[in-house]
């Protein structure tokens, strides 16, 4: 089964440096810079997780905002397991004494802050984390598959 490296996203406002080092607490880990992804400047910024994966916030000269209008703020999102329940009671207050702004929703027996970057990108504090085995599960399967039948059925 593969495991997480890393999930890059692109940033306007490098004010997610911040958010990602002095809130989140994330060490950046690496820096680089160049002149020409696509005809644009860059600038990326690794930040390290305890298991050795990474985000990467990708800041591009003339950035476009990307167009999410019609969809759910948190349909993007990207989840972050902490430790225990008293280390999420600690993450609301660490958001509460920063200023951020975040919403929290339970999903079952797990229970998740939720909140955005300067950018808009959505970042999520969860407790359990997420169990795979790594085995397909056929009713899921089915599940997937009678949805798409249903859209192309649609289209």
């Amino acid at each position: 089964m593969l495991r997480l490296d890393d999930v890059v996203f692109p940033v306007r406002d490098v004010r997610t440096d911040a958010r990602l080092r002095q809130t989140l607490g994330l060490p950046l880990i690496g820096a680089h810079t160049g002149d020409d992804w696509d005809g644009k400047g860059w600038l990326m910024m690794i930040f390290g997780l305890s298991g050795g994966q990474e985000i990467v916030a990708v800041a591009l000269d003339d950035g476009a905002m990307p167009d999410y209008r019609g969809l759910p703020i948190d349909v993007r999102h990207y989840a972050l397991a902490c430790g225990g329940e008293t280390e999420l009671n600690e993450w609301r207050d660490r958001l509460t004494t920063a200023g951020v702004e975040f919403w929290e929703e339970r999903h079952g027996e797990s229970a998740s802050v939720y909140f955005p970057d300067p950018d808009g990108v959505i970042l999520e504090i969860t407790w359990p984390p997420s169990v795979s085995r790594g085995l397909e599960a056929p009713m899921s399967l089915a599940t997937a598959q009678q949805w798409i039948a249903a859209a192309k059925a649609v289209a």
